[in-house]
């Protein structure tokens, strides 16, 4: 039995879980050098959240992130989480657009990319795999785990087939909510072990307290990777405590091999950043720390239940909190059982949240509720409810091709849209990605720039002769 390797999540799941993806690059850059010490299977440092937090809040250009990170990091893989065709944004892209993304991401500085589908149809990750492969990523494909009638050990072993089959190099258990109980992740790795040649990766939370204990029984089932994160910002909503799980495995078949002093220098470190995240008020630790085994009932991740209760209080309407969650699984099923995750996990939530509030259920259906129905997302995995289909979309066609098999090449359009902005071709990403954002964030940075050009100029009137 092989030693289990260790994804940290520091500087990238732990704090979008816990603490609203605000950690900056100058709060990352301190801790690099001995990050890079470890000797960790990878760092998860980019994709996710942290794109749209860096341009939204944090004025962070996120290419001029991952460069740094990368520099900073000579010695360990970079990893990042990409949404297949919806890459890091929240609508599905021309094929173009992927490639060009892929192909950016890598020459900049990810090593692996963790490529999943929200309803698990493989046809939307295909691209971004193909582009990962073509130049010279590593791909690993996700599983989006979550338990229904038609979600089950066979569901996902016949899953990872197909996955191998894709060209995947890993295959991740992705599971968003903490809802793998740890026999079920014992089996589950067991049999993916027997069904593919490819290492498997386990990804959970440990929102409902079992996170550890089922990346423990994953270990005994001869898990090769497991995603976790530095104390200060790990646990709750975020992975299981890296330490906590290498000494556990100290002195074992499955030994991390990690340097329990070194990870309690880095806890040391990010010690400080949590208080300052909590201090700004981006963390509240009662709420990221506490067991919530409701979770386990109503499947609902952390963000998640996170955007229910900000709606729920902006309408005014705190005491319909239960009725909303219990309504989440009733749309679930009527949606067809998709994972709940992004996008998906809003789309649910917030059609959940209006039912209860309008007194009628799909009396109101957003957009996104429609075009889930009508297949632009993917192949829904269970049955719809034809009932509600009809009483949201009426007799609009549904589409059972890949949706962005029917978009036009779109690159050359986003280069025209934002030229007055254009500085680089990853800037045409963050546009794209964005395009409501980006040119706010542009225009901050050429404030700055400006600023920066003055300065050096009064500077160098100062030292010029008289």
């Amino acid at each position: 039995m092989a030693k289990v390797q260790i994804t940290d999540t520091i500087l990238r799941d732990g704090h979008q879980s816990q603490a609203a993806t605000r950690m900056r690059l100058d709060e990352m850059l301190p801790a690099c050098e001995k990050l890079d010490k470890v000797g960790y299977f990878s760092l998860e440092c980019w994709g996710g959240a942290t794109y749209d937090a860096c341009i939204r809040f944090l004025n962070e250009d996120p290419w001029e992130r991952l460069r740094q990170l990368r520099k900073a990091l000579p010695n360990t893989k970079t990893q990042m989480l990409l949404r297949g065709q919806n890459l890091l944004g929240y609508r599905p892209y021309s094929d173009d657009v992927v490639d060009f993304f892929v192909k950016k991401a890598i020459e900049n500085g990810i090593d692996i990319i963790r490529c999943f589908d929200a309803l698990n149809d493989l046809r939307n990750l295909e691209t971004a795999v193909k582009a990962t492969k073509k130049y010279g990523g590593q791909a690993e494909i996700a599983l989006s785990y979550t338990k229904s009638p038609v979600h089950n050990e066979d569901y996902f072993v016949k899953l990872a087939g197909e996955i191998e089959d894709m060209g995947a190099d890993l295959i991740c258990i992705k599971d968003m909510a903490n809802l793998i109980l740890p026999y079920d992740a014992y089996k589950l790795v067991k049999r993916l072990k027997s069904a593919t040649k490819l290492p498997i990766v386990l990804h959970t939370h440990d929102t409902t307290g079992t996170g550890a204990m089922a990346l423990l029984k994953a270990a005994e089932a001869g898990v090769d990777v497991i995603d976790t994160c530095l104390s200060p910002l790990g646990s709750g909503t975020s992975q299981p405590a890296t330490e906590s799980i290498v000494a556990t495995l100290q002195g074992t078949e499955y030994d991390t091999g990690l340097d329990l002093n070194l990870l309690a220098e880095l806890a040391d470190y990010f010690r400080g950043v949590a208080d300052r995240l909590t201090k700004d008020g981006f963390r509240d630790p009662a709420r990221v720390l506490s067991v919530d085994v409701k979770t386990l009932q109503y499947q609902v991740p952390g963000g998640m239940l996170s955007n229910l209760i900000g709606q729920l209080k902006a309408a005014n309407a705190m005491d319909k909190y239960y009725d909303v969650l219990a309504e989440v699984p009733r749309v679930r099923a009527d949606f067809g059982y998709p994972p709940l995750v992004t996008p998906t996990s809003q789309i649910v939530g917030t059609q959940a949240v209006m039912n209860v509030l309008m007194g009628e259920r799909y009396k109101m259906v957003p957009q996104e509720s429609k075009d889930l129905l009508a297949g632009h997302y993917g192949k829904l995995p269970g049955k719809v409810n034809e009932e509600v289909r009809k009483k949201c979309i009426g007799d609009q066609k549904v589409i059972t091709t890949r949706f962005a098999d029917d978009l036009p090449p779109e690159l050359d359009k986003l280069k025209s849209e934002m030229r007055e902005w254009y500085q680089t071709d990853e800037d045409v990403l963050t546009y794209a990605m964005f395009p409501k954002v980006a040119p706010k964030f542009f225009e901050y940075r050429q404030a700055q720039q400006m600023k920066i050009d003055s300065t050096m100029l009064d500077k160098a009137d100062k030292t010029m002769p008289v």
